[in-house]
């Protein structure tokens, strides 16, 4: 008999508004993952005494901890407080570093987990990856998906505009990543998924086209969306390849030659911008086309006062090109535009040089 079907490890339940922190109470016993309320609630720092506010009088039997997530060691010491009694649940809130720490708290100790988003920087969201540090690098960990996905926009609008701001550059990256998965497909034969590749572009296409601000609710709504979708892609496919090609590698690279140089965000938007250029400049006769043009992704990167220039980010020509020379090596056996061209240093710097000079003149046009 053919397999008509599949099984999706996708979370139970996702809701996207403002105000929805207060029905977590709700979405626990709707859907079974906590009827009396016996859950830990992990908060970073920052909001502890805010959401403690906001989630005792609905879970009057939950533990309510404070980290300051981010590196492996949280995870572990969290880990160490999640055996003190029996919880049905571990609920997660707050930013990345706290969400990324909760979920690898949980899967370790084997606990649903239920993520209640109150910034947008990255797509872990919904991800079945934790980026942790560890001895002064950052890795990424194998998790469980969560359960159940909550944002609350009344507290993503309260939250840093910058945060918000990477949370964009990483979600327009689907767009380089995806192309470079189609590029490794049709060059190497390497599978591609057609359900993670389509909720990773559909996401990023929403964000690419909406015309509103990091200060419009609905495009908060549409940004919260295309990131929950990309971490479900990566669930889906059993990869990070729906949301991960040159773009992060540039990115990476960027991080381990030059840190503190800007958020993952920025660093993959222009990574996924110049990887874009390379595609549309010394790939014309790809069997491929790019599903994003150089000039739409650069003005939507603008249009958020995302960096578009290795000068924005405060990096030199030359820097950032030793940067793209380094990429390929931050992801062994990864296939994207950067290692399908492999391109020597001095053309390396020759086409960065070309790629200011016409992100430069698009500036002018403006």
């Amino acid at each position: 008999m053919p397999l008509l079907a599949r099984t999706v490890l996708a979370p139970l339940t996702i809701e996207v508004r403002a105000g929805v922190l207060n029905n977590l109470a709700e979405v626990l016993s709707d859907r079974r993952i906590s009827a009396g309320g016996d859950v830990a609630v992990v908060v970073g720092p920052g909001l502890g005494e805010e959401i403690a506010a906001a989630v005792a009088p609905q879970l009057r039997r939950c533990d309510i901890v404070s980290i300051t997530g981010g590196t492996v060691d949280a995870a572990q010491e969290l880990g160490g407080k999640l055996r003190s009694r029996s919880y049905d649940a571990v609920v997660g809130i707050g930013g990345g570093k706290t969400i990324d720490t909760v979920k690898y708290a949980a899967s370790q100790h084997g606990l649903p987990m239920v993520a209640v988003a109150t910034s947008l920087a990255h797509d872990g969201i919904a991800s079945p990856v934790s980026t942790l540090e560890r001895d002064g690098a950052s890795y990424s960990y194998g998790v469980h998906t969560p359960y159940a996905v909550l944002v609350d926009l009344a507290f993503v609008r309260r939250s840093p505009a910058q945060l918000t701001r990477s949370g964009v550059g990483d979600a327009l990256s689907n767009l380089c990543a995806t192309a470079d998965w189609e590029l490794a497909h049709h060059a190497r034969g390497e599978p591609v998924d057609g359900l993670a590749m389509a909720l990773s572009r559909t996401g990023a296409e929403a964000v690419l086209s909406h015309g509103g601000s990091t200060s419009d609710e609905d495009f908060l709504a549409t940004l919260a969306n295309a990131l929950v979708l990309g971490g479900v892609a990566m669930a889906v496919a059993g990869t990070s390849l729906p949301c991960s090609g040159g773009c992060h590698e540039v990115g990476h690279a960027i991080t381990e030659l030059f840190p503190g140089t800007g958020s993952h965000g920025e660093l993959v938007g222009l990574g996924a911008l110049f990887c874009t250029y390379l595609r549309e400049t010394r790939l014309k006769d790809a069997p491929t086309s790019p599903s994003v043009s150089v000039r739409a992704l650069h003005a939507a990167l603008r249009r958020h006062g995302l960096p578009t220039t290795p000068e924005d980010l405060r990096l030199s020509a030359e820097q950032f090109a030793r940067a793209v020379e380094r990429a390929p090596q931050t992801r062994p056996g990864r296939y994207t535009i950067l290692e399908h061209l492999d391109l020597p240093y001095p053309e390396i710097r020759a086409a960065v040089d070309e790629f200011i000079a016409f992100i430069g003149g698009m500036g002018a046009e403006d």
